[in-house]
């Protein structure tokens, strides 16, 4: 007899396989060209401004610096792991003063 965690560990490497799985499947059903196309390849972009719009509309002015900083460092570099450090450094900085 499998113990409860036995059952959740079971589910979960279903659950695992059925996501890889159907990603597989739909993912050559997904369009390469056209409007679909255009909108899904803008699809992370909207998501992280939308997670970093809440961000900000519920923090406090060290979001709003460090968003600043971020920027700041966007425009200069475009480089998206420079901006990520930059922005998370500045963060914990003005958290710990």
């Amino acid at each position: 007899m499998m113990s409860d965690i036995g059952w959740v560990t079971l589910g979960l490497a279903c659950a695992t396989f059925g996501i890889r799985i159907s990603g597989i499947l739909l993912g050559r059903r997904i369009p390469q060209t056209g409007f679909w196309a255009r909108a899904l390849q803008g699809l992370p972009g909207s998501l992280i401004v939308a997670l970093v719009t809440m961000s900000l509309m519920s923090g406090s002015i060290e979001e709003w610096l460090a968003s600043g900083v971020a920027l700041l460092v966007a425009i200069r570099t475009r480089s998206l792991p420079l901006v990520m450090l930059c922005g998370i450094v500045t963060i914990c900085v003005l958290r710990a003063i």
